[in-house]
């Protein structure tokens, strides 16, 4: 078993990069969505998803960021094209949704694919001593659990 230059197992990494891939890919269209749900949102509670849709995107955005830089970190490559996130990715895109409630359903059942993901890689990440990306799935699952519940409390699950 060869190591690469952060002294990490190089078939582990290889694994650990492409299980970041497929959470870049689901990231990124998840953020395309919520920029859609901002631009188009409607109706009575309006001012208050547009700012809460923007702040959540501009979180998902310095995700989508680290994550790529978790790749690099390990000598690989992050995905960067639409083609492969569409392709990769199980958050499936939503186009024109402007009602509240379907937007904020839709990103709990995002939350709920990504906090999987996420839990997976954390395992994976365990098994090849990567404690960077360990790190950085326990903060990410922590912190998004916590968004989970108060998103469901809002929709009054």
């Amino acid at each position: 078993m060869g190591k690469n230059f952060i002294g990490l197992d190089t078939e582990k990494t290889a694994k650990l990069a492409d299980s970041l891939n497929d959470l870049l890919s689901n990231y990124q269209i998840f953020y395309m969505n919520v920029r859609g749900y901002h631009w188009n949102i409607k109706g009575d509670n309006f001012f208050e998803l547009h700012v809460k849709f923007e702040e959540l995107y501009d979180d998902l955005l310095l995700k989508i960021d680290e994550i790529a830089e978790r790749v690099l970190t390990l000598g690989h490559r992050p995905a960067h094209a639409y083609s492969t996130y569409i392709k990769r990715s199980e958050v499936p895109e939503r186009k024109d949704v402007s009602d509240g409630k379907e937007a904020m359903d839709n990103i709990v059942e995002s939350f709920a694919k990504l906090i999987g993901k996420q839990r997976t890689l954390l395992s994976l990440a365990g098994e090849a001593d990567d404690e960077g990306t360990v790190a950085l799935m326990s903060d990410y699952i922590s912190q998004q659990e916590k968004t989970v519940w108060m998103y469901r409390s809002y929709l009054g699950h």
